[in-house]
């Protein structure tokens, strides 16, 4: 396995663990390298759960599937990427099969088919060279297609293809991506090596200058030059705090592209085969935010009009008090048995659906396991399914 992440210096370090059983040329090799490279270092020894805290980057490359198997776990609660060797769709990232060619770094992925990305990438670097692809078209200022400053792109609700076309144009010519915990990983694997990514989460800040904090990085990055895409999930307008940064921005003096992106609060029941809305059912829905409990002094929701409401409620971030907000709406009129869909990494390999009524959704998402990511749709709709 070799894992990437920060010396304490802010350094590049790699660490290459040879966990489980493999080859002697395997073994060779790795330790080649970390002969010729004083930044990697190489560890023989079997797996441990924990062995990936504090990396961003892993490649599972052992001879046993299960402890593959048990590194892309530990990578997935950690929310790492992580490449299997063995199995490329079991991973949480893939490696894109790329070439150079005239200032480009070209990637193909082709969803974990290596021979296939292998194929293709082949195809397209034959093209280039001989000319069968438009030279104007290779020869493009970058300036040309890159507005500059700090472009919010919205990553949509966790499935990679969910992005708009917009966003992911820009997100190719980023020198510095700042993403969100949220925002899809995947997205993220195809950039090219140069690429700087910052994760929001891991910028040191105390707990009340979290989003100075963020601010400050933009600002500071594009001030330097370089064309900042700042990814979110779902859309950057929607309990995303993304106007926020865009006045800081625009206080310092740096342009802002704003690029919408598919919310979870309509995406995810759709996916999961549920309308927000459906003729004759309900004429309206609301979305609200979760993160903050109905007695909570700051809370601007009014939670007894919310229970009167016939339509749908879709609640971000509200599983971790989804009790209090059963009762606050229990309490205030709406019936024990309205159906209510509760999505978890929804539109991602991992989705999980649970279904329930408002009586009983504390103790369905409790039972099942649930933690967010998710979403939860209250309302007649909540029944439907494809």
């Amino acid at each position: 396995m070799f894992q990437a992440g920060l010396a304490p210096d802010n350094r590049p370090v790699g660490v290459f663990l040879l966990l489980g059983p493999t080859g002697t040329g395997k073994t060779r090799t790795v330790e080649a390298l970390a002969e010729q490279n004083p930044a990697v270092t190489l560890t023989l020894r079997d797996y441990r759960d924990g062995d990936l805290e504090g990396a961003w980057y892993a490649i599972a490359a052992t001879d046993d599937p299960a402890v593959n198997a048990a590194i892309v776990a530990e990578a997935e609660r950690r929310r790492i990427f992580c490449v299997r060797a063995d199995a490329a769709r079991g991973g949480t990232a893939v490696t894109p099969a790329s070439f150079a060619y005239e200032g480009l770094l070209v990637g193909v992925l082709a969803g974990g088919e290596h021979r296939r990305s292998a194929a293709v990438r082949s195809a397209i670097r034959e093209a280039f060279q001989q000319g069968r692809i438009a030279p104007d078209i290779v020869a493009t200022a970058v300036s040309d297609v890159v507005p500059g400053g700090v472009a919010l792109v919205g990553g949509g609700p966790g499935d990679p293809e969910l992005i708009t076309v917009r966003g992911r144009r820009l997100l190719a010519h980023a020198d510095v991506v700042v993403a969100d915990r949220l925002a899809p990983p995947e997205l993220l694997a195809e950039l090219a090596p140069n690429v700087e990514v910052i994760d929001a989460a891991k910028i040191p800040y105390g707990r009340a200058m979290a989003q100075e904090a963020i601010n400050g990085v933009l600002i500071e990055r594009a001030r330097a030059g370089q064309f900042v895409v700042r990814l979110k999930g779902g859309d950057p307008f929607v309990f995303a705090r993304g106007y926020e940064e865009i006045l800081a921005c625009a206080e310092a003096g740096i342009p802002v592209t704003v690029v919408p992106g598919v919310t979870s609060a309509i995406a995810v029941p759709a996916l999961a085969g549920v309308p927000v809305t459906h003729r004759a059912v309900n004429h309206e829905f609301a979305v609200v935010s979760g993160h903050l409990s109905p007695d909570d002094p700051e809370s601007l929701v009014n939670w007894d009009a919310l229970a009167q409401l016939s339509g749908t409620l879709v609640l971000l971030m509200a599983v971790e008090r989804i009790e209090l907000f059963a009762a606050a709406l229990l309490n205030g009129g709406r019936p024990a048995q309205t159906p209510v869909l509760v999505v978890q990494h929804g539109s991602t390999a991992a989705e999980r659906v649970v279904r329930a009524t408002l009586a009983d959704v504390a103790e369905r998402i409790r039972d099942e396991g649930i933690r967010p990511p998710a979403i939860i749709v209250i309302g007649p709709v909540a029944a439907f399914g494809i």
